[in-house]
């Protein structure tokens, strides 16, 4: 018997992890405004300082997206390596490797600087500089926990299909209403598993939602901003998905039920536009752009933080400049364009160096 012509790549979904990695990156490098305080610098927000601002992060927090790719992706491969007779345990431990092994060379390199400057030079706000490059691995944890848990994930799904969905987005909200009711604000970090291992889960309807007539498209977008929009002016959560000073709490740190409504409204969007750019991205161009993107997006995540230091360092040393004044004047808006220029090229020898392979 012949053996069945290997399935195409989905160029889209390449596209859509790439990019909500790169969405990050690029966040962090243009919107990250550093005060130099007494015990070291510390990170602020734009969003805190400009009014109405926050709509954007409706669109440029892309992590609920990267993890519903991620679900869906996993689930592909998880069905492949079957098929050719690997167990679950030794296909659940490859994925943690390939993610765990960078992430924790990373860590132990920027701890032993940390602890070399430290000891060396008295510079007690190094271990600030370290938790800050670090800080945004967290998602990576997350990413792990899910990926452990992926035996019960396809249990649930197998088991009870879409109530999976349902009860996790039941379990979201039940959080919520302990947390911010009931004021038991330790019990919303349970939202770090429940909410992201949501998004997972969802990616494992990935191709029934492609199926889908284009008007259930429009639906799920207009659920999920409408849900967005009466949750927000409900007056019980911040209008933005990212942290911003001020706010009385973060939708993201623990995510809140709002990121559920998020979910909805970023998977409805993609929907809607995949006919378009799955257009463009069969131009050639385009084609190896997203081929090179995605070869090199999760070593730029895992790397950004630490050529942005690398950047700030040099930015102190040769002109003397450090931290930004809050809050942000025109000139600064002005120069976010090119304040991405500095971290790239800080961060591409990083890359060549450590994170050529991809994980």
């Amino acid at each position: 018997m012949s053996t069945p012509p290997p399935q195409e790549r989905d160029k889209y979904v390449d596209w859509l992890r790439a990019l909500s990695l790169v969405v990050v990156v690029v966040w962090h490098w243009a919107f990250t405004i550093l005060q130099w305080k007494p015990g070291g610098p510390e990170p602020t927000s734009p969003l805190g300082f400009t009014s109405g601002l926050w709509i954007l992060t409706w669109l440029l927090q892309v992590l609920p997206l990267f993890f519903y790719v991620g679900g869906h992706v996993h689930l592909l491969s998880w069905n492949r390596a079957q098929a050719r007779g690997v167990g679950i345990g030794s296909f659940v431990w490859r994925r943690i490797r390939a993610l765990a092994v960078p992430a924790l060379f990373l860590s132990g390199v920027w701890i032993a600087v940390g602890a070399v400057v430290t000891w060396t030079f008295h510079v007690d706000w190094m271990w600030r500089v370290v938790l800050l490059v670090l800080s945004p691995l967290w998602f990576l944890g997350v990413y792990l926990v899910l990926i452990a848990l992926l035996p019960v994930a396809l249990w649930l799904h197998r088991r009870y299909d879409v109530l999976t969905l349902v009860w996790l987005g039941g379990a979201a909200l039940v959080v919520d209403v302990v947390r911010f009711r009931y004021g038991l604000g330790g019990a919303g970090w349970l939202n770090m598993v429940v909410v992201w291992g949501l998004a997972h889960q969802a990616g494992f309807f990935y191709d029934r939602v492609v199926a889908l007539p284009r008007r259930y498209d429009m639906g799920l977008l207009w659920t999920g901003f409408f849900a967005l929009f009466g949750l927000v002016y409900s007056g019980i959560y911040p209008g933005s998905m990212v942290g911003v000073p001020g706010d009385k709490w973060s939708n993201m740190a623990p995510p809140t039920f709002v990121i559920v409504a998020l979910l909805l409204f970023q998977i409805g969007l993609v929907e809607v536009l995949r006919p378009s750019m799955e257009r463009v991205l069969e131009r050639p161009r385009w084609a190896r752009a997203n081929a090179f993107i995605n070869r090199y997006a999760l070593p730029l995540f895992l790397f950004h933080t630490t050529g942005m230091a690398i950047a700030l360092g040099l930015s102190w040393w040769l002109f003397g400049t450090l931290g930004t004044e809050i809050p942000p004047d025109l000139k600064w808006w002005l120069e976010r364009p090119i304040a991405v220029v500095g971290p790239l090229l800080c961060t591409w020898p990083v890359i060549y160096l450590f994170g050529r392979r991809r994980a």
